[in-house]
């Protein structure tokens, strides 16, 4: 390709990558007018088929767990708190500005030798996990700052050298794979303490020996842990957002390749890695990299439109930020039962997983916030679990709430409502030539039926039909609730209803 050819297709591509990082996750995804060629792209077809990825889109609710050395800390040192401006628990090492402890890298790199978690137990997490509702876990074999959870042969920065010395990788994954949960590993590519990591492109012949080596690094660790648990269902990256990890295009896409050859269900979400471009998430075509889209951290999508027909999840903080433990809440805002359940449903709504992220103190255990959550969100998951699980869009909205639809019987519909009306009446509106409207309603915890009746209120040029479902003035509840809607064919042909003259 001519050197003037080239330049001026990179430059198209820069142009359109900047759109697309700054529209992917907040406004409408606008495709190149002209695509190219792209030889590192999607490796998997957009929308798998196999029963892993049918599973996936089943799981609901997940569980993420961040723990590792930096629970020790829990935000703070010698009690001096790292939360005025400084990094989220989980990046105190990099804590800087006029309150850093004198020497703190140093001391945040030893911490593993006072590891030592006596109430940690595996088994129990996984019984409350499965209380909750949860249908897979995301935990964290290694975070940014290296600390290895698992006894990896290629690092002495591991639980090995701990106190504690027994693999938590294993007993996670053998707990909660025994409790019917299936897991996937966080992994941290970005390494702090590790003398080979580069964080920008290697020039020097000793930063590209550095950068070889960690790469030859990492490669041996993830192979590591898909051989040594071979029941996990996919991995979760992290720190993939380096220059260096980006120029490395060509080494990421054969490792993904080998990754999936080692376990063809291997599910991996769009932040491994880029294509030769520079295109994170997507590729620059705006093909998905990976079998789901693994941006919505935090943040919710607008619509479904948005998404395009890809799978997705949305990882959650219960906190504002901050996914390991934090030993001072005070003044935080910590979501709710009624938060949750409102994120929960809104993704399921558009076809997503909600993942709560859980953070354990360094002994083990989880907060009192957070056990009381598991409680209360359990109670209300097995009451209305055929809201939540096997079910997909419906593609209506409701201004008191949120519809799923079963796919195992497509006459079952339901509505989460959030917003109870004052007076006691839920109108829904479907469009006059709809195949299917209710034919009747019942609350889904209590089995107890409804008054359901049509509703035409006489708008000229509406194009849709009402029915009413009247909330008994007795249902005492604190929580949103679902009401079940069974489908049928109308009686009446509403579009052929005849408009009045004036």
């Amino acid at each position: 390709m001519k050197t003037s050819k080239r330049i001026l297709i990179l430059m198209a591509i820069a142009l359109f990558q900047q759109g697309l990082v700054k529209a992917q996750w907040t406004g409408k995804r606008e495709k190149p007018a002209h695509p190219i060629e792209v030889k590192f792209g999607a490796i998997t077809k957009p929308n798998r088929t196999d029963p892993a990825m049918a599973a996936f889109r089943n799981y609901g609710l997940g569980q993420f767990i961040h723990w590792g050395l930096y629970a020790i800390p829990g935000n703070e040192w010698n009690g001096v708190s790292a939360r005025s401006g400084a990094p989220a628990s989980e990046w105190i090492r990099k804590w800087e500005g006029p309150t850093v402890p004198e020497n703190w890298i140093e001391t945040y790199d030893n911490l593993y030798k006072q590891f030592n978690p006596k109430n940690f137990d595996a088994k129990q997490w996984a019984k409350r996990a499965k209380e909750m509702g949860a249908k897979y876990v995301i935990f964290t074999t290694k975070h940014h700052d290296g600390f290895c959870l698992w006894p990896s042969k290629y690092s002495d920065y591991t639980i090995a050298n701990s106190p504690y010395k027994k693999d938590i990788v294993k007993q996670v994954v053998d707990a909660y794979t025994e409790e019917g949960i299936d897991v996937f590993l966080y992994f941290s590519v970005e390494e702090w303490n590790n003398k080979d990591y580069v964080k920008n492109i290697p020039k020097t012949p000793d930063e590209i020996a550095r950068f070889d080596r960690f790469l030859k690094y990492t490669r041996n660790q993830l192979l590591e842990l898909q051989t040594n648990y071979p029941k996990i269902k996919g991995f979760w990256f992290d720190g993939t957002w380096d220059p260096s990890w980006i120029n490395a295009y060509a080494f990421t896409y054969n490792l993904e390749k080998e990754l999936r050859n080692k376990n063809p269900n291997l599910i991996i979400g769009s932040r491994f890695r880029n294509d030769e471009y520079e295109s994170r998430h997507f590729d620059s075509n705006g093909v998905l990299l990976g079998d789901y889209e693994q941006g919505w951290e935090r943040k919710m999508p607008a619509d479904m439109e948005l998404l395009g027909g890809n799978d997705w999840d949305c990882v959650m903080t219960i906190p504002p930020n901050g996914w390991g433990y934090i030993k001072n809440t005070d003044g935080m805002y910590l979501k709710t039962t009624n938060d949750i359940i409102d994120l929960l449903m809104k993704s399921r709504a558009m076809n997503g997983n909600f993942v709560l992220n859980f953070g354990p103190d360094q002994d083990g255990n989880m907060s009192k916030h957070e056990n009381e959550l598991i409680t209360a969100l359990g109670k209300w998951t097995n009451a209305n679990a055929e809201a939540i699980y096997e079910v997909k869009n419906f593609p209506l909205e409701s201004k008191y709430g949120y519809y799923t639809l079963s796919k195992t019987d497509p006459t079952s519909l339901f509505l989460t409502v959030i917003n109870r009306p004052v007076d006691g009446i839920l109108r829904l509106a479907f469009p006059r030539n709809a195949k299917l409207v209710p034919a009747s309603a019942a609350l889904l915890d209590h089995q107890r039926d409804l008054l359901l009746k049509k509703a035409n209120i006489g708008l000229d040029r509406d194009t849709n039909t009402y029915f009413d479902i009247i909330v008994p003035e007795n249902l005492k509840t604190k929580r949103a609730f679902v009401i079940k809607i069974k489908l049928n064919t109308p009686t009446i042909s509403e579009n052929k209803l005849m408009d009045a003259k004036i």
